[in-house]
């Protein structure tokens, strides 16, 4: 954490302004990193991120802080917008009106069937009801769709043995599944590259099966929504 952070993380405003820095540098900076044979195309930009880096995703997708490039796609990943409906951290993005987010993009919203649940008597919920995966998913517009790892928790889809501040305290702030992560990992994995390939490449047959048939999914996803612009 504290390698991430420092001592303190940074305020939600620092955190959209950091991602929009990020987002400027990649007209003038992204090819200089890149393999000399590899092109990026930024006029198929994603954005997404997990936790309250899903709910800064939102944020920037909304306009919260200026950027050169627009964006085409939009996933949240179990997105986590403060501790409680009326403690929203800030920017406070969630309105309480369904489809009231002013976006013109798909988005995919994915959440855990376990991260609303505290792991014990001591803890708090990692992703609380009222702030997190349904809310944001309720607040967009169609095209839009909402996938619930159903057995799974909050940070289940990380590396298995994590290492520092962030491997000491995950296993005991967040409840886990029952399971092991990886079909978890590749569940995330797999969903993102279907819904990237339907809205950035147009080929729709893999997030067209999964939205049809859940139990392709190698983990339980109950509910499965999408709706159609």
């Amino acid at each position: 954490m504290m390698g991430l952070y420092g001592l303190l993380p940074p305020s939600g405003i620092q955190e959209i302004k950091s991602a929009a820095a990020v987002t400027n540098w990649l007209s003038s900076g992204l090819q200089s990193v890149l393999p000399e044979n590899v092109k990026p195309d930024l006029l198929k930009l994603a954005l997404s991120g997990h936790s309250r880096g899903g709910k800064t995703a939102f944020a920037l997708a909304l306009g919260y802080a200026d950027t050169s490039l627009n964006f085409s796609a939009l996933l949240g990943l179990d997105p986590v917008g403060g501790l409680s409906k009326c403690c929203q951290t800030v920017p406070k993005i969630l309105t309480y009106v369904p489809h009231s987010f002013n976006l013109a993009i798909p988005v995919c919203v994915i959440g855990t069937g376990l991260g609303d649940e505290p792991r014990n008597c001591l803890t708090c919920p990692c992703a609380p009801d009222g702030v997190n995966h349904v809310e944001f998913f309720s607040e967009c517009k169609p095209p839009c769709s909402h996938f619930v790892t159903t057995e799974y928790g909050h940070l289940d889809m990380l590396d298995d043995h994590l290492s520092g501040c962030i491997g000491a305290i995950s296993g005991y702030i967040c409840k886990s599944g029952k399971g092991p992560r990886d079909p978890m990992r590749r569940c995330v994995g797999g969903l993102f590259v279907a819904f990237l390939k339907a809205y950035l490449e147009g080929q729709t047959g893999d997030f067209k099966a999964i939205v049809d048939e859940p139990d392709l999914a190698p983990v339980k996803l109950d509910p499965v929504e999408f709706i159609e612009a």
